[in-house]
């Protein structure tokens, strides 16, 4: 059988359904449907009654009769209903969708096999069951692995449903008489054990026992993440033999100067090996992609100064590309700090940034008199020429489209700039290796001396008053508050704490002329934006009403309590970022995380998480866990990532080391994959990645 077939051959399928299967799951061959899995099986062997039926959480199988049809509502509101009957009493169907179908095909009388989910409205019912006749039945082999495909709703409209695609699977096998070819080297399979591809591919769609599905995922896992790892394995090896960039081997007065006279506090260990590693980066001759990690607080802006005064040094330039004009402005006054009366050049560039200020920097970049320009996406437009630009820093570098950070990458026409990226959102292992696993990485995993660990409870919304006493007694020791809020409107849709009405409540309860507030969101215009940060800033204001606007680029020490309302509407990685906005001083500081009493699940185990640990890569792993990786290779942001098949990268984390290593012995011994014992990786590598854009090359 050649796997390359078009699907619409496939008996069963047509040019109507393939076209529906090749938009709606991108199965437009028979090897795209054997390589389209299942997401979960359901147990077909076993029969319940309805007097069995006690919980809505599973789903349950019945024999019995269909009977008394009748037809409710009109129009849109329209619905079928029936009554099934069995030896020990009877539960009711219904069908909103299909009713034409259902009273042509379903006879009355009949003995029907069900399938379905009980809920309880007005009694037990089953909602859409499936239906299949018992002899049809009694004909095939009833199986505890019956497949689930996971149908969007473009296919279930097309009659499409994870039975019709679990026939479809049975016809393709029908036609495999003889064994696929292997997609692995056969010194792999043998050497970890691994089920062979045909026996693995078969008992995915259609298990024999618990054993044989458990090798079957173990083996298509594996190779999954093989090739991604020997594909980002190859192309770092390659970058790196071929990729030059500029030598900066002098650490001249700039740097001394500053290390001796102006560094604010001695450096942690975690910093001085980071910025070792830098400078080792900067003497190979090749053009370095470094990511540093650190929580919030841990000092990356200092390491990342200290790394562009090295390119200063040598007689090159440096920029920093920020997110948002607040995290510009931010970095811009924090730099200015740090350098004080030193003889460096640095400025801001951001798109309020005027006509006038705008054709300065230009000249100054151009000739360049201007060392350092600290910026937002403004730094990636056209007309923004540098000199010699030595060093480019993208903070909170998972903000940026990969298309906007090449437009940094490229500023050079020589060589290419050495690039630092930062994240003050520590990246679980498993997601580092695969998402940046052609970066080098440095973690700094120290907080300075003397930072007191952030104290955060979870408080109710029928507990305010408790929480605003605790507020003025804070205030009245000279603390500032931040109150956050995920909305700047009441939504008809969600139950939000919206920032409007809770800055008039905030306004009642902490009225002038004792308490001043602020209220700052993403709808203001940035002139007013920052008028109301900087007297937070300076300490004119006690509270400020924020959406997460704030989430990053606000550093006031004096601020030591986070109240972060509907704080179950938040993920992990955004709660932990605006916590991270405390915590910056002496003082003890609080993290209040406000929310209703009805919680789900997720949303509880979330806030139980960050009452817990207050560390950033604990955090990241259980973030990983409850949300899902995101997209690896491309543009994606969030969710599950579209690559991988099978895979799961929040619980595969052993897996996927064991293939990144294997992957790298293999390179070790043979980087080409000249060896003919190796020619099937070529192959396969070649087939799987060449149609992809590979944007690790700019971080």
């Amino acid at each position: 059988m050649n796997l390359d077939t078009p699907i619409k051959f496939l008996t069963g399928v047509g040019p109507q359904r393939a076209e529906s299967l090749a938009k709606e799951l991108n199965i437009n061959t028979f090897g795209d449907l054997l390589y389209y899995f299942p997401t979960k099986y359901i147990d077909k062997s076993k029969f319940y009654t309805t007097a069995d039926i006690h919980s809505d959480a599973v789903a349950v199988q019945l024999k019995g009769v269909i009977s008394n049809f009748r037809l409710e509502g009109t129009g849109r509101k329209q619905r079928l209903t029936a009554r099934f009957t069995d030896e020990r009493g009877s539960i009711e169907l219904v069908w909103f969708q299909g009713i034409k179908w259902i009273e042509q095909s379903i006879v009355k009388g009949k003995e029907y096999i069900i399938y379905g989910k009980p809920t309880f409205y007005q009694g037990w019912q089953i909602s859409h069951p499936e239906i299949e006749d018992p002899v049809k039945v009694t004909n095939s082999i009833p199986t505890k692995f019956t497949p689930q495909y996971s149908i969007p709703e473009g296919l279930k409209n097309s009659k499409i449903t994870s039975r019709a695609l679990a026939k479809l699977q049975q016809t393709l096998w029908s036609g495999i008489k003889s064994p696929l070819p292997e997609t692995l080297p056969g010194y792999i399979v043998s050497q970890y054990h691994l089920m062979p591809l045909t026996e693995a591919l078969r008992n995915i769609h259609f298990p024999v026992s618990d054993e044989h599905l458990a090798k079957a995922r173990a083996r298509l896992k594996f190779e999954e993440l093989f090739y991604i790892q020997l594909n980002i394995l190859r192309f770092k090896r390659d970058k790196d033999s071929k990729s030059r960039g500029f030598v900066f081997s002098k650490i001249g007065d700039i740097f001394n100067t500053f290390y001796s006279n102006y560094l604010p506090f001695s450096l942690t260990g975690a910093q001085k090996r980071v910025i070792k590693e830098i400078r080792n980066d900067f003497l190979t001759g090749r053009q370095s992609n470094r990511l540093i990690q650190g929580d919030v607080g841990s000092g990356k802006t200092l390491v990342a100064l200290m790394s562009m005064l090295i390119a200063l040094d040598n007689g090159f330039q440096a920029c920093m590309m920020a997110p948002t004009e607040i995290l510009a402005r931010q970095h811009f006054q924090t730099i200015k700090e740090f350098l004080k009366d030193m003889p460096v050049s640095v400025n801001i560039l951001t798109g309020t940034s005027g006509t006038k200020e705008r054709r300065i920097i230009h000249e100054q970049l151009e000739n360049g008199e201007l060392q350092i320009l600290i910026g937002t996406h403004a730094l990636i437009e056209d007309d923004v020429k540098f000199k010699n630009l030595g060093v480019a820093v993208i903070d909170e570098q998972h903000r940026f489209g990969v298309a906007q950070r090449a437009k940094l990458y490229g500023k050079n026409t020589v060589l290419p700039p050495h690039i630092l990226v930062m994240t003050a959102t520590p990246i679980p292992r498993t997601l580092s290796m695969t998402l940046y696993g052609d970066l080098d990485v440095s973690i700094i995993d120290e907080l300075p001396p003397g930072r007191k660990p952030i104290k955060t409870i979870h408080s109710y919304d029928s507990k305010r008053l408790m929480v605003f006493k605790f507020l003025r007694d804070q205030i009245a020791e000279g603390r500032q508050v931040y109150v956050v809020y995920p909305l700047i409107e009441e939504s008809k849709v969600l139950d939000y704490k919206d920032l409007t009405d809770g800055y008039e409540a905030i306004t009642r309860a902490f009225p002038q002329p004792q308490y001043n507030v602020s209220i700052v969101h993403g709808r203001q215009k940035p002139d007013v934006k920052e008028y109301e940060m900087q007297r937070f800033v300076k300490g004119e204001t006690q509270i400020m009403v924020a959406t997460t606007v704030i989430e990053v680029g606000v550093n006031v020490p004096n601020a030591s309590i986070m109240v972060i309302e509907s704080a179950e509407k938040f993920g992990l990685s955004q709660l932990h970022q605006l916590r991270g906005r405390v915590g910056r001083g002496a003082n003890q500081s609080y993290c209040i995380l406000m929310s209703s009493y009805k919680l789900s699940q997720d949303a509880r185990r979330r806030l139980d998480i960050m009452c817990e640990t207050t560390d950033g890569f604990q955090i990241s792993e259980e973030d990983l866990k409850l949300r899902g990786p995101g997209d690896m290779d491309g543009t994606q942001q969030s969710g599950t990532p579209i690559q991988l098949k099978i895979a799961d990268l929040a619980r595969d984390g052993q897996l996927l080391s064991m293939a990144r290593n294997i992957a790298f012995d293999i390179l070790e011994k043979d980087p080409e994959l000249a060896m003919p014992q190796n020619e099937i990786l070529k192959v396969r590598q070649q087939l799987l990645f060449n149609k992809q854009q590979n944007w690790s090359r700019i971080s």
